[in-house]
């Protein structure tokens, strides 16, 4: 049995702070007995106080440096995604980093960007599973869950669970005074349900709450089973959504008869292959 959380909380440009609600939500964890956390996009300097492109950018920290090596320190035993802006060769990535207290395990910037999100980040260029101690997983960050080819290419490449951490925020126009009735929502909830049960995964979602500029977050931080029922749920509230799934046994359970992944058919899909 394996126990997992993704978290809703709000993180900004005070690293300090942000370094001592890193810590506090993985003590919090481990009394729980968690073994996998995902903390979410940002969860190192905050995110963008806007997406019209004036934005300053978060600060950027090189993956093999004393902020990652810090996160991993806290992680300990427990295994821990979170986001963070990368610094590489001059230009910023929006990353996440998978680390336990052994160190970096698994990576992935961002490759799709909303908005104008690209006039502070260069886009990564694939996605890939790895290997941790809790099983296979994949990455990807927040606007990647919109497209269907990232998560099935990480299922095909053999993760059992995908965490996504994201920065997503409620509807910019006309926005719904109750977030929980957020069309923005909703689309998270959906993708979410929907790229758990296409390809018959576990599926993490870690979201910023609460607001930083112009940007109001729609928590909603869950577990999805790979039959695409949410197992816990933070709603749109901070807090910590938190799960135990023996994942071997579920993923064989929901691909015994019908195989998403066994039944596939490229050689009909054309122009997606």
């Amino acid at each position: 049995m394996l126990r997992m959380a993704a978290v809703a909380a709000n993180f900004d440009r005070d690293l300090e702070a942000d370094f001592a609600r890193v810590a506090a939500l993985i003590a919090e964890a481990r009394q729980a007995g968690v073994q996998l956390l995902a903390l979410p996009e940002g969860a190192l300097g905050g995110y963008l106080l806007s997406l019209d492109g004036t934005a300053e950018p978060p600060p950027a920290f090189d993956v093999d440096g004393p902020e990652i090596q810090r996160l991993a320190g806290l992680a300990g035993d427990l295994v821990v995604v979170a986001g963070y802006a990368e610094a590489v060769g001059g230009l910023i990535y929006n990353s996440a980093v998978c680390v336990t207290g052994d160190g970096v395990l698994g990576r992935h910037r961002k490759v799709h960007q909303p908005l104008r999100e690209d006039e502070h980040y260069a886009a990564g260029d694939r996605f890939e599973a790895f290997d941790t101690p809790v099983g296979r997983l994949g990455l990807m960050i927040c606007y990647d869950k919109a497209f269907p080819e990232a998560a099935r290419a990480l299922a095909l490449d053999g993760a059992e669970i995908i965490v996504c951490v994201s920065a997503w925020p409620g509807a910019r126009t006309n926005p719904d005074p109750d977030l929980s009735k957020d069309r923005w929502k909703r689309r998270f909830d959906l993708f979410d349900r929907a790229r758990a049960l296409e390809n018959q995964v576990v599926w993490l979602s870690a979201n910023q709450s609460g607001t930083f500029g112009s940007l109001r977050f729609v928590a909603s931080a869950k577990v999805v089973d790979p039959g695409g029922e949410v197992l816990a749920d933070t709603g749109v509230a901070a807090g910590m959504a938190i799960a135990e799934l023996d994942v071997a046994d579920a993923l064989r359970l929901a691909r015994r008869s019908m195989g998403h992944l066994r039944d596939r058919r490229p050689e009909t899909y054309g122009v997606v292959v």
